[in-house]
């Protein structure tokens, strides 16, 4: 699955200045929601299921990320939101539950069929185990040099 394809270029919030992982997922799910792609719920599903699932990714680098994403009765259509935060939010790890990632790239996924959700998250995988792509994406200053690393 191509995120290039998926990422709703309005849903891409460069340099967001958030205090905790809730205002990240609000930030992009209101995006999410006012681009007609997610339901009213969508949200409070996100923040319900990161709380019981958290979605915090350690990358081994510089930087980490986090891919919070919902079940696909909360999504109208697939669309990818990306955040690319100004200082390190921290998020839980997927993995370790209770140990804390401090993220600055959050990439959230709206998928609207369950087959689509694994393989996008393959695809997502794949870009976040490249560490040199990770630094750009941080950082980069316009949704062009976004689109340009996920091609």
């Amino acid at each position: 699955m191509n995120i290039k394809e998926h990422l709703a270029e309005d849903a891409i919030l460069i340099g967001l200045k958030a205090s905790s992982s809730e205002e990240v997922i609000r930030a992009l799910g209101e995006k999410l929601r006012n681009l007609g792609f997610v339901k009213e719920n969508f949200i409070e599903a996100a923040l319900e299921r990161e709380k019981n699932m958290p979605t915090g990714l350690p990358l081994g680098g510089e930087y980490n990320a986090a891919i919070p994403h919902v079940d696909i009765e909360f999504v109208n259509q697939s669309a990818l939101g990306l955040a690319i935060l100004k200082q390190d939010v921290v998020f839980y790890n997927m993995v370790e539950n209770d140990q804390e990632v401090p993220c600055r790239l959050v990439i959230m996924l709206a998928l609207d069929q369950p087959k689509s959700q694994i393989e996008m998250l393959q695809s997502v995988a794949a870009v976040l185990q490249d560490q040199e792509t990770v630094s750009k994406l941080v950082s980069a200053e316009t949704k062009e040099e976004i689109f340009s690393l996920l091609s």
